[in-house]
C-alpha cells in the first residue's frame, strides 16, 4: 500500500533529486550559491539544466515555464517545449543553462505603475535557485524573479528576496555580538494559515457576483448564521473530507507540508495550515496552495472562495502569517533560551520587533490593504485597522520590570536568569493567544492576523523583514562598541520598550474602548485602503526601502500606483456587476412577482367582494417602492462609476471609497429587504441558506 512517504515531493526537483543527479562538484557549487547568495556559474547552470530536463522528461514533461509572481497578486507562466528541430524532420529534447537562468516574457501588459509603457515590452525572468523547481500538468515549473528591461522589479519575489537578505545580514551582526560566531546565516520562516469557503459549484454558477467579484454583492442573512458556533472544529462533512484528502495528496506531491485541516467558524468555511518553511518557499507554496484549492474543488463539484468577505453577516477569511527568525544552526531567535545570554539575545530581538511595528504601523497596514480586506478588518472576526501588538501579561510584566529596573518573579513557572542584575527572571512560553490582535506574539513567533485570505503573503513579509532589519541595524550601532555588553543590552531593552510601549495592547481589540484608547496613544487608524496607501509614499518609508535596497523610489511609486488602481478597478467591477444583477435579474423577477401578486388580489376581490387584502396590497406597495428605489440608486451608481473613471491614481481610489461604495451598500440593503419579501421561488439567485447549509 502506497504511503505519504512514498510520494511526498515526487514532483519536486528537490535536494534529494539534485544529490542523485548532479555531479558532486556541481551540487556543492549550487549549494554555495543558494546558502551564500553568490552568482551562479554558467557551467553549473548548464549541468543543472540538463539534469532538471532529464528528470522532468522521465516524468512525462514536454514543456517548461519560468513561473513568476507579477503585481497581479497571482502567478504567471509562459510555456516553451523542450524540442529543438534537427535535420530529417526530427527533434531533440534540449534545455540549456541559458534557458534555465533567464526568460523573456512581456513586461508591459502586467501591472507596472508606469515603469513600462505599452510599446516597451521587454522584460526578464531570472531563475531563483533557492526555491525548488517542480512539475505541474506535465510542465516543468521554474520559480523565477521578474524585472523590466531597465532593471526595475515588476514582481513580488524580487523584493521579498531582498528583504530576506537584509534582515539576515542585520540579525547576523547582532547574533555575532552575543558570541554565536558559528552562525553563518539567518532566515525568516513563515507558516501561512489559509482560510477558505467551499460551496456547491452549481450555486456558484448562478451568481454573477461570485463569478466576477468573488463575493456576494447582495444576499439576505439566513435564519441561522454562525451564532451557535457548531461549525467551528466540528465534524467534517463527507464531501468536504474527500476534497481535503484529495487536496492534501496534491500538495504533498509538490512537497508542500500541509499539516492541519479543520472547519472554521462560519458555515462552509475551513482552514488549512502548513508546517513552517523558509519565507521564500512558504510564499511559493501558498501561491500553489491557493491555485490547487480551486482546481481540486472543481473535481468535487465545489467552488472554492478565497475572497476576504464572500458572505455578509458571517466571518470572512484571513491568512494568518506566522513569522519568525531562525539561525542556520537551528536556533529560533524569538524563543527564550537556556542561558542568560540567550535570554538577553531574545529580548533584543523582541524589542526590535516592537520598535519596528510602532515606527512603521502605516506600512504594516498597507501590506494588508485591499478592497476585499476592507470588508473584513474591524469586523467581528478580524483585527481592526489599528495596528497593535499582543505580548501577553507575563511577558509585558517582564518588560515593565526592565523599564522600571526592578525584579519580577517567575510566579512558580519555569524561568531563566538573564545574567544582568537589572533584568528579571523570564517565564518561558507562558502567553495565551489573542485572536483579536493584529500582531500577536505566540511563544516563538509573531502571528500577523490582518493579512487577507486572497493575498500573496510576499507583501506582508517584505514589510516585516525590512522594518525589523531597520531596528536591528540601529541596535547594532548602539551595541557594537559597548564595553559592558550586558549593561548596554539592559539599557537598550529598557529605553526601547519605554519609547514604543504604546503599540502593545493585550486586551480586546474589537472593543470601542480600544479605538478611543488607541487614539489617545497616537496610534494610526487607517480605516480604508486609500487612507492606508497615502502613507506608503511618505519620505520616511521611501527612505527605508532605499536604505536596504528593497525598492528604489521609482519602484515605491509604481507600487503605490498599482495598488490604488487595483482598488479602484476592483470596486468598479463590483459596481458594474451589481448594476447588471439589479437591472437584469432582481427588478424583472420582483416586478413579475408583484404583478402576479396584484393579479391574485384582483381575482380575490372579484371572487369575494369586500374581502380584506390589505396585507397583500401593502406587500405589493413595499415591493414596488423598493423596486423604484433600486432603479434610482442603480442609476446613481452608474453615474458615480462613470465619474470615477475620469480620475486616476489616489484621487480615483478616494472618490471610489467615498462615492461609489456607499451606493453599493445602499443598494444591497434594498435588495436584501426585497429578498425577504418575495416568494423564494421567484428570487433569481441561490440564497445564503441555499449556499451555506446544503453542502453534505
Amino acid at each position: 500500500m502506497e504511503t505519504v512517504a512514498d510520494y511526498f515531493g515526487c514532483l519536486v526537483f528537490n535536494d534529494e533529486a539534485m544529490r542523485e543527479r548532479l555531479p558532486k562538484d556541481i551540487y556543492k557549487s549550487l549549494m554555495k550559491t543558494i546558502s551564500r547568495g553568490k552568482d551562479i556559474d554558467i557551467n553549473v547552470a548548464n549541468s543543472v539544466a540538463n539534469a532538471m530536463k532529464t528528470w522532468a522528461v522521465e516524468k512525462g514533461c514536454t514543456h517548461f515555464t519560468h513561473w513568476f509572481q507579477p503585481m497581479t497578486g497571482i502567478t504567471a507562466e509562459k510555456h516553451d517545449s523542450f524540442i529543438t528541430p534537427v535535420e530529417g524532420g526530427r527533434v531533440l529534447l534540449e534545455f540549456s543553462g541559458k534557458e534555465l537562468v533567464k526568460g523573456e516574457p512581456d513586461a508591459s501588459s502586467f501591472p507596472n505603475g508606469g515603469i513600462r509603457a505599452t510599446f516597451e515590452a521587454r522584460g526578464y525572468t531570472a531563475w531563483d535557485p533557492t526555491s525548488y523547481a517542480f512539475i505541474k500538468d506535465d510542465t516543468l515549473y521554474i520559480p523565477t524573479a521578474f524585472c523590466s528591461y531597465t532593471g526595475e522589479s515588476l514582481d513580488k519575489k524580487t523584493p521579498l528576496l531582498r528583504s530576506m537578505e537584509a534582515v539576515s545580514a542585520e540579525a547576523l551582526k547582532i547574533v555575532h555580538l552575543f558570541g554565536k560566531t558559528d552562525v553563518k546565516s539567518i532566515r525568516t520562516t513563515v507558516g501561512p494559515e489559509q482560510e477558505y469557503f467551499l460551496i456547491d459549484k452549481d450555486d456558484y454558477a448562478k451568481r454573477k457576483d461570485l463569478i466576477y467579484t468573488g463575493r456576494t454583492l447582495i444576499g439576505a442573512r439566513a435564519p441561522k448564521g454562525q451564532e451557535m458556533e457548531d461549525h467551528y472544529f466540528g465534524s467534517i462533512k463527507t464531501r468536504v473530507a474527500a476534497y481535503m484528502r484529495d487536496l492534501d495528496k496534491e500538495l504533498w506531491k509538490l512537497g508542500i507540508n500541509s499539516k492541519t485541516r479543520h472547519n472554521e467558524v462560519a458555515p462552509c468555511q475551513h482552514e488549512l495550515a502548513p508546517v513552517f518553511a523558509s519565507t521564500n518557499i512558504a510564499v511559493d507554496h501558498n501561491q500553489l496552495t491557493m491555485e490547487l484549492m480551486k482546481k481540486v474543488a472543481e473535481r468535487h463539484n465545489f467552488a472554492c472562495l478565497l475572497h476576504e468577505k464572500p458572505f455578509a453577516g458571517v466571518n470572512g477569511s484571513g491568512k494568518h502569517n506566522n513569522w519568525s527568525l531562525s539561525t542556520d544552526t537551528g536556533s529560533n531567535l524569538l524563543e527564550p533560551g537556556e542561558s542568560p545570554m540567550d535570554n538577553a539575545q531574545f529580548l533584543i530581538f523582541l524589542v526590535a520587533v516592537i520598535k519596528a511595528t510602532d515606527e512603521y504601523q502605516d506600512l504594516m497596514r498597507c501590506s494588508c490593504a485591499s478592497a476585499g480586506n476592507d470588508h473584513r478588518l474591524g469586523a467581528s472576526e478580524a483585527p481592526p485597522a489599528i495596528v497593535s501588538m499582543f505580548l501577553g501579561d507575563e511577558l509585558t510584566e517582564v518588560l515593565e520590570a526592565i523599564a522600571g529596573e526592578r525584579a519580577v518573579s517567575g510566579k512558580g513557572k519555569t524561568s531563566m536568569e538573564l545574567g544582568v542584575h537589572v533584568l528579571p527572571k523570564f517565564p518561558k512560553d507562558s502567553t495565551d493567544r489573542n485572536r483579536t490582535s493584529p500582531f500577536a506574539f505566540t511563544g516563538n513567533k509573531f502571528e500577523f492576523r490582518m493579512v487577507g485570505s486572497s493575498f500573496s503573503c510576499a507583501g506582508p513579509n517584505i514589510i516585516i523583514n525590512t522594518i525589523v532589519a531597520k531596528s536591528l541595524r540601529s541596535f547594532y550601532e548602539e551595541l557594537k562598541d559597548a564595553k559592558d555588553l550586558n549593561a548596554a543590552v539592559a539599557k537598550l531593552v529598557r529605553e526601547t520598550y519605554k519609547k514604543h510601549k504604546r503599540i502593545i495592547f493585550n486586551g480586546n481589540n474589537y472593543s470601542d474602548e480600544w479605538v478611543k484608547e488607541a487614539e489617545k496613544r497616537g496610534l494610526l487608524n487607517l480605516r480604508s485602503t486609500p487612507d492606508a496607501l497615502d502613507t506608503y509614499i511618505s519620505d520616511k518609508n521611501i527612505a527605508l526601502f532605499k536604505e536596504f535596497g528593497i525598492f528604489s523610489p521609482v519602484e515605491v511609486h509604481s507600487r503605490y500606483e498599482i495598488l490604488n488602481e487595483e482598488y479602484s478597478k476592483t470596486v468598479n467591477i463590483e459596481a458594474l456587476t451589481l448594476i447588471d444583477m439589479i437591472t437584469r435579474q432582481v427588478i424583472p423577477a420582483c416586478s413579475r412577482y408583484s404583478a402576479k401578486l396584484a393579479e391574485g388580489i384582483n381575482a380575490k376581490k372579484i371572487a369575494v367582494p369586500g374581502i380584506d387584502c390589505s396585507y397583500e396590497e401593502s406587500l405589493v406597495q413595499k415591493i414596488t417602492s423598493l423596486i423604484n428605489s433600486l432603479a434610482a440608486k442603480s442609476s446613481e451608481l452608474e453615474r458615480v462609476t462613470k465619474e470615477a473613471s475620469k480620475l486616476v491614481g489616489s484621487a480615483r481610489a478616494h472618490y471610489t471609497r467615498n462615492s461609489v461604495i456607499p451606493y453599493l451598500d445602499s443598494i444591497r440593503k434594498d435588495a436584501d429587504e426585497l429578498e425577504l419579501l418575495v416568494d423564494s421561488k421567484a428570487w433569481p439567485f441561490p440564497t445564503y441558506g441555499d449556499m451555506l447549509f446544503y453542502v453534505k
